[in-house]
């Protein structure tokens, strides 16, 4: 176990191993770490389509983090569906209890693509609150226009950048598509391009860049390289067949 070095996911169980926390697991190891894992929900899905999704109790959560932190160091943490921002911040303050300088990277995913909603509260206190304690958001352009339904992309955008960093995925945004934003340190944006031509799109790909980028950060990489490198892992996924199901397999990028 000493040999090991430990990350974690917290997220729900995709029957179809395309996101979720399986999903996070193969990226992890792909980047030679060794993933834990909390369940939050138990979907009912495939690759193409999603029918329910059953929430795992708050308490249940919270008790799958105590006992994992009983056992492992955990530096770095990846947050997927959770059911809402007063659980989200429930579980937040248990991760910062136990390691009050843990790297969070949250994925704010707020809808599946077939349309089901995660989750709609609109506790701006609690989310507010949630952000103060992230070292990454990483929404794509569907789910930022979500996140402060009153504001415009930019003005969300500048809020944001001010509380934490924002990797802003492009794989859903109608002008230049497939380029993502990073907005780092309050002032600093960096426009990555795609890196190919052509994609073949993929059921999880937003989980997938999550955990890259988490993967990179616990490999103490530099934030810029982090994201970029988080981006390439991805489009080699993206790529790696012309299924919804994409296949795992880190090369020296």
């Amino acid at each position: 176990m000493n040999n090991k070095t430990f990350i974690l996911t917290i997220a729900g169980l995709d029957p179809s191993s395309g996101a979720g926390i399986t999903s996070d697991i193969k990226t992890f190891e792909a980047h030679g770490l060794y993933g834990l894992s909390v369940c939050t929900a138990v979907t009912v899905q495939n690759d193409i389509d999603f029918k329910n999704c059953v929430w795992i109790e708050a308490s249940i959560i919270i008790q799958q983090i105590e006992t994992l932190f009983e056992r492992f160091t955990i530096d770095v943490v990846k947050i997927g569906i959770i059911e809402s921002w007063q659980v989200l911040s429930e579980v937040v303050d248990t991760l910062l209890r136990f390691n009050p300088t843990i790297k969070i990277i949250l994925d704010p995913i707020m809808q599946a693509s077939s349309g089901f909603d995660f989750h709609t509260d609109s506790d701006f206190e609690t989310f507010n609150n949630v952000l103060d304690t992230c070292y990454f958001i990483t929404p794509n352009y569907d789910e930022i226009q979500n996140l402060l339904p009153n504001k415009s992309i930019s003005e969300t955008i500048e809020f944001i950048s001010q509380k934490t960093n924002i990797y802003l995925k492009g794989g859903h945004r109608a002008d230049k598509k497939g380029w993502d934003e990073i907005y780092h340190s309050g002032i600093v944006q960096i426009n990555f391009r795609p890196g190919v031509q052509k994609i073949h799109e993929k059921h999880g790909s937003g989980c997938v860049i999550s955990a890259a980028l988490a993967s990179n950060f616990m490999k103490n990489m530099d934030l810029e390289d982090a994201c970029k490198l988080a981006k390439q892992y991805t489009e080699q996924f993206l790529n790696s067949n012309d299924s919804l199901l994409g296949t795992h397999n880190y090369k020296n990028l």
